[in-house]
């Protein structure tokens, strides 16, 4: 409304000086047309526009005023109805909301109220389970307190009756002292021993009966050990203690040479000996010529020296010159021909073990062992023998047949030259080996096959009893018939030393022997400790190659004659 009234107002004054415009500043030549009379006429004319138009203009002034004021006081009217109704609406609407804002948080309000219940009767349900269960606990406790109190009364009784018990135990003891000392006293009046005569009868029964039951204890770890050997057999062909052939000197260190008559002695020895020195001067060997009719005899430790000297004494007697420029001259076509033999051996074993790869020093050293022997067993065929046998063994374990087998021909190949150093021949052999080039587990085997130094592979115990076997079959050695027979008796008399025996035997070539012991003084427990007891003093007194077996015999005979 208030718009609408100035919009009036504005048109009202818009109008006044239109008139006045119209009325001032019309065209002078129109008023002066319009008015009669001329000039002056005209310029009253003017004057009196001018002053018509002001009047016109004030006139609408006015009445723009009036009317401007009478549409004011109007529109304020119709503003106030429309801010009283604008009002009256916000009222209503301030109602309706602040009645929704209620019920709102009135529903608000209930659905805490429910969640803080349920919350509430959670706590209360778990607050009463608790309490239910310190109710069950106080009520374990109390039991509890009451059978520890139970126990308490219990346990005293027990200890009183215990003191009781040891004062009468003490007494007892007393009283049992006083009458053994009483007994022994009367035994000793009775038997007319005294007492240390006495106490050293009472340990020996004791030692016999301990004895008797570390026999028991022995077997039965013997029988679990054997019963569980078939499990562990990988650990303990590895691990076991190994028999083997320890290694001797060789004792055939002489050999024979046929001559066709004793006329041939006195030419090999030459005129004042220059023949025979001449020979044993470029051999290296001893001649002894004696009177053992149709040989002299080669006396050698090494046996290259001894078989150079043989062959080329053959061959001086069958040419019949004998001088020393002959000697030398046959002397040194034989050595060439043996190292070619030498190495011709050499490569054939190589070969048949089928190994690659050896340094030609290696292969002459074992075309060396061809003419080596151990109690008449060849070298070089035992080291081809053990090199087989460690293949088989080494591949029934899951191991390297190829590594085992190397280490089996190798082995022994000191023996070439132990004769020429000092030491062992396992040491020499692996110093000699490693400067070629051979690899730890063979430097192992060839040094630890006796057990000189401890064993770093798997392959060093299989090739101690590779070893072992190959020397101890059925006809791989032999010995000379003094040491022989003196094996035996040796074997007899380790096995009678021992209490309860009453006879043995060495059987099948000193490889076994027999023990009979008395059954009434020797149970089968005892029998069994006899045995290991036996089988231990052999090994440790006893230089022999392979194994021995001991076998412990009890019987018992019931004989009676019917009449």
């Amino acid at each position: 409304m208030v718009t609408q009234s100035l919009v009036v107002l504005k048109d009202g004054l818009v109008g006044g000086l239109g008139g006045v415009a119209a009325i001032g500043f019309g065209d002078p030549l129109t008023l002066a047309q319009a008015t009669p009379g001329g000039g002056s006429a005209g310029a009253i004319g003017t004057g009196l526009a001018i002053a018509l138009a002001i009047g016109a203009l004030v006139v609408g002034a006015a009445v723009g005023f009036i009317i401007a004021k009478m549409l004011g006081s109007k529109a304020a009217e119709v503003a106030k109805a429309e801010a009283a109704k604008i009002l009256d609406d916000a009222r209503q609407q301030a109602k309706v909301d602040a009645e929704k804002a209620r019920v709102d948080a009135e529903k608000l309000v209930l659905e805490r109220k429910a969640r803080l219940d349920e919350e509430n009767e959670k706590a209360r349900a778990e607050i009463r389970e608790t309490e239910k269960r310190l109710a069950k606990r106080e009520d374990a406790m109390d039991r509890k307190e009451e059978q520890v109190a139970q126990r308490d009364q219990q346990l005293t009784q027990r200890l009183d009756t215990l003191r009781q018990r040891e004062e009468a135990s003490q007494k007892r003891e007393q009283d049992t002292q006083r009458a053994l000392e009483g007994v022994k006293d009367e035994l000793s009046r009775v038997a007319g021993m005294s007492r240390p005569d006495a106490k050293e009868l009472l340990l020996k029964r004791l030692e016999e009966d301990v004895r008797h039951e570390a026999a028991k204890v022995t077997r039965k770890i013997v029988e679990d050990a054997e019963h569980d050997a078939k499990e562990k057999a990988r650990e303990i062909t590895l691990m076991a203690v190994q028999r083997y052939a320890a290694e001797h000197t060789s004792e055939s260190t002489v050999r024979s040479v046929a001559i066709p008559s004793d006329d041939m002695k006195g030419r090999i020895i030459g005129r004042e000996g220059r023949n025979i020195r001449a020979i044993e001067k470029v051999t290296g060997v001893d001649i002894i010529v004696d009177d053992t009719p149709g040989v002299i005899i080669v006396s050698c430790f090494d046996k290259v020296r001894q078989a150079v000297a043989v062959e080329s004494l053959e061959r001086l007697i069958a040419d019949g010159r004998m001088h020393p420029t002959r000697i030398e001259e046959v002397v040194e076509k034989v050595r060439s021909e043996i190292n070619e033999k030498i190495m011709k051996y050499g490569k054939e074993a190589s070969l048949e073990v089928n190994l690659r790869g050896l340094h030609p020093k290696v292969v002459e050293a074992m075309g060396k062992l061809a003419y080596r022997t151990s109690y008449g067993q060849n070298v070089l065929r035992h080291s081809v023998e053990v090199g087989y046998l460690c293949q088989i063994i080494a591949e029934q374990l899951g191991l390297d047949g190829a590594i085992a087998r190397r280490c089996g021909f190798l082995h022994d190949i000191g023996k070439a030259m132990d004769h020429e150093m000092e030491g062992g021949h396992p040491k020499i052999g692996m110093d000699f080996a490693r400067q070629f080039g051979e690899k730890d587990p063979v430097l192992n085997a060839i040094g630890g096959h006796h057990a000189d130094i401890p064993s770093t592979s798997f392959y060093t115990p299989i090739v101690m009893a590779a070893d072992a076997v190959s020397s101890a079959r059925p006809g791989a050695r032999r010995e000379s018939l003094e040491k022989y027979v003196q094996r035996l008796n040796e074997l007899q008399d380790i096995a009678m030393r021992f209490k309860g025996v009453t006879e043995a035997y060495a059987i099948q070539a000193g490889r076994e022997v027999r023990v009979m012991v008395d059954a009434a003084k020797v149970d089968d427990d005892e029998a069994f400790l006899i045995a290991h007891d036996i089988a231990k003093k052999v090994s440790e007194e006893m230089t022999f190659p392979g194994e021995i077996r001991v076998t412990v015999l009890r019987e018992t005979r019931a004989i009676e004659y019917a009449r």
